[in-house]
């Protein structure tokens, strides 16, 4: 079979094993079924702007040409920080796109990838969000009005708890089964500052755990980068987060691609 398309991060159904799919073209591929196959993937050397779909030579951040990857709502510096966000201000690139995805409710949320790390995003973005970093357990911390608020009670715990996500461990598969969600939920909430504790969910304790299709993880990490690796033709083994695992310890992020044009064989 192939298939022709720009890459664009794979779309999930909240199943365990997650179900993965990959749209290219017209066409949605389960990727869950690749699994234990030999698979191509070849970059055609052609780029399409994510956001406004011209054609580059070059793209900057996650598949954007240089004027949307400097004004683009979808990249601007709140997706990151989102303690920047003036969304509830009535402000930013695009105050309508802001209004419509940032001006709404956010969880500020626990998560374990290897150790625990605090994160946000939007309620509608649950579980998507979570099973996108590859958290192999998860449970809400506090539920905000908007992302400024969110952000804010997120840089309120950097000091006592990490906002980032150790993907090479997550790829081996490197977690603390001794790790309790709520346990540590509790620590986060007394160094919480006051006037955050309005926003804390005591009452919610659900866990969600995430199971992935991945036969085996690798123990040595090798990171492939398309600019350089035009054309990959190895085992499929796993996918877990938005990462595709081979069989050779390789590895390849499709959502760092977004707007690679790829032709999928197998």
């Amino acid at each position: 079979m192939e298939y022709k398309g720009n890459l664009s991060k794979m779309q999930i159904a909240f199943e365990n094993p997650v179900k993965y799919f990959l749209q290219l073209g017209e066409e949605k591929i389960s990727m869950n079924d690749l699994i234990r196959q030999n698979i191509e993937l070849n970059y055609d050397s052609i780029i399409y702007c994510v956001a406004c779909g011209r054609k580059i030579k070059k793209a900057f951040g996650q598949g954007f040409c240089y004027p949307c990857f400097m004004n683009s709502p979808l990249n601007s510096e709140c997706i990151l920080k989102p303690e920047l966000c003036r969304a509830h201000l009535g402000e930013g690139r695009d105050p309508a796109w802001e209004e419509k995805n940032h001006n709404q409710p956010h969880y500020v949320y626990l998560a374990l990838t290897s150790g625990v790390k605090v994160g946000v995003t939007r309620m509608d973005q649950i579980p998507t969000r979570w099973i996108d970093q590859g958290a192999w357990k998860t449970i809400k911390l506090a539920f905000t009005p908007n992302r400024y608020t969110a952000g804010l009670i997120e840089i309120n715990l950097k000091n006592h708890i990490s906002d980032k996500t150790p993907w090479q461990k997550m790829l081996k598969n490197e977690q603390d089964e001794s790790i309790n969600l709520i346990t540590e939920k509790e620590k986060i909430i007394s160094l919480l500052d006051q006037e955050y504790i309005e926003y804390i969910l005591s009452e919610d304790n659900e866990v969600f755990t995430f199971e992935y299709p991945v036969i085996n993880y690798p123990k040595v990490i090798k990171s492939i980068n398309l600019d350089k690796t035009p054309h990959i033709h190895e085992k499929l083994i796993g996918i877990r987060g938005q990462y595709l695992i081979f069989d050779k310890n390789h590895v390849i992020n499709l959502r760092k691609y977004s707007g690679y044009e790829i032709t999928l064989r197998y």
